[in-house]
């Protein structure tokens, strides 16, 4: 038996009502009020969750249904730390969890509350209606939003109890959504992430008066790198996963879109359609970022005095690697932008990751979404941020990202993580609830 989508719909943004209510932004976290939150919900549908606090008030759940054991163990898992807010700059505050305008307003209402409220809400009908023959696993972390491999949710887990979590497959943030290319509704499944190096870069100098300006300033030599940066960029590269978004996403948009998407393939052709069909395209950002290692420089710090000229300058960068890429080999290719003369830190790195998109678990989940949307065209992806499925690669557990939403063709829908007025569409999030439990309850019975 299948619930009714309003039975989604209602379920899932009653749970992320009350998780939006308990205010978990990081740091500090305090994930144990979601932890004991969703502890308590499945204690009242008689399943019996493990709570475990890597340290005070850092909550991590795990639960799980056991299946006939004839398949192997499916993974749903997602976060419920959330980053800060600037309240007076909020349409509706944001830890209130209201509705208006058919949207729910809230932090982390799309990262990732919500989809942790879809997620718990899909475990519990599965308890419910379906007959299992995978276990399937539920885990909602804390520290994803600036947890490193020290953290205190997923990498913690995975160090500490690896034996909870194994599976054959893992599913969690972002995909299942959908954009608009050549008029299109195309829904993007993840099934790569860029990997992370994050680097102090500083330039030495010649100290000395302000009043007497030199050539040997630190600051300057700063300057001409990250100018260099800003106007040379990164080269250009095609990684698989990106090389199967265009080709299916090309064939989906068809016209002139399918013909510039198909361009992006080619260094020299990418360059000309980005700065002319694509220049004002919502897209344009993460195709880019799709097609290149990036390096956005994100904080400067020079100086001491304003009559003193300084000795150092420093800026930090935000490294995003593509499959292919490690920490080495992506400070040589900043290094060939920025200068060899200055000095690098890597201060956090990850490594990308790269999951294959021609698996049964896949295909159900396209399938699924043309049956509840019959104008859908369903494409693999890259996410250009990364996600938790960097601590599971090691385990041997590949993640999809896979958390359906049908968006208004109007919202820009990665544009609202971590900004002002982050907020879901009610019935969007309630349909991706019911399309995810078909997903899981077909490949795990």
């Amino acid at each position: 038996m299948r619930p009714h989508l309003q039975s989604f719909t209602d379920e899932t943004i009653k749970h992320l009502q009350a998780l939006i209510r308990l205010n978990t932004v990081n740091p500090p976290g305090n994930e144990i009020l979601a932890a004991e939150y969703i502890a308590k919900v499945l204690r009242d549908e008689g399943i019996e969750p493990i709570v475990l606090e890597s340290a005070p008030a850092r909550g991590n759940v795990i639960a799980r249904l056991k299946g006939s054991g004839e398949l192997p163990s499916l993974l749903l898992y997602g976060h419920t730390d959330v980053v800060g807010v600037e309240s007076e700059k909020w349409t509706h505050p944001p830890f209130e969890g209201i509705i208006a305008d058919n949207f729910i307003w809230g932090r982390g209402a799309l990262d990732m509350k919500g989809f942790v409220a879809q997620q718990l809400t899909v475990f519990l009908n599965l308890k419910r209606h379906a007959k299992l023959k995978r276990d399937v696993i539920f885990v909602a972390t804390a520290d994803e939003e600036i947890g490193g491999k020290e953290g205190y949710g997923m990498a913690w887990l995975v160090k500490n109890h690896s034996e909870l979590l194994r599976a054959e497959f893992g599913i969690s943030e972002v995909g299942g959504f959908n954009i608009s290319l050549g008029g299109k509704r195309i829904y993007l499944i993840q099934v790569a992430e860029k990997g992370v190096c994050w680097v102090k870069v500083r330039a030495k100098g010649r100290a000395g008066h302000a009043s007497m300006p030199h050539s040997d300033n630190s600051i300057i030599h700063l300057m001409k790198a990250i100018n260099r940066l800003t106007t040379q960029g990164m080269p250009h590269h095609l990684c698989e996963a990106v090389s199967g978004f265009i080709d299916s996403a090309s064939a989906a948009a068809g016209g002139v879109t399918g013909i510039a998407l198909r361009s992006l393939k080619s260094p020299l052709a990418s360059r000309i359609i980005f700065n002319t069909v694509l220049k004002d395209h919502d897209l344009r950002s993460n195709l880019y970022a799709m097609l290149h290692n990036t390096a956005t420089p994100t904080r400067l710090n020079a100086g001491y005095q304003t009559n003193v000229i300084p000795s150092e300058a420093e800026v930090t960068i935000d490294g995003r690697t593509l499959p292919g890429f490690n920490t080495e080999s992506f400070l040589r290719e900043l290094k060939s932008v920025l200068g060899e003369l200055l000095d690098y830190e890597v201060i956090m790195e990850s490594p990308p990751i790269q999951t294959r998109h021609d698996t049964e678990l896949f295909e159900t989940m396209s399938n699924t979404l043309k049956r509840h949307d019959p104008q859908a065209h369903v494409v693999p992806y890259m996410m250009s941020g990364a996600t938790d499925a960097k601590y599971l690669a090691p385990l041997g557990i590949p993640t999809y990202g896979f958390t359906p939403i049908q968006m208004p063709p109007d919202l820009k829908f990665v544009e609202l993580f971590h900004a002002h007025n982050e907020r879901a569409p009610v019935a969007g999030l309630g349909w991706g609830t019911g399309v995810l439990y078909e997903v899981v309850a077909k490949y795990c019975s």
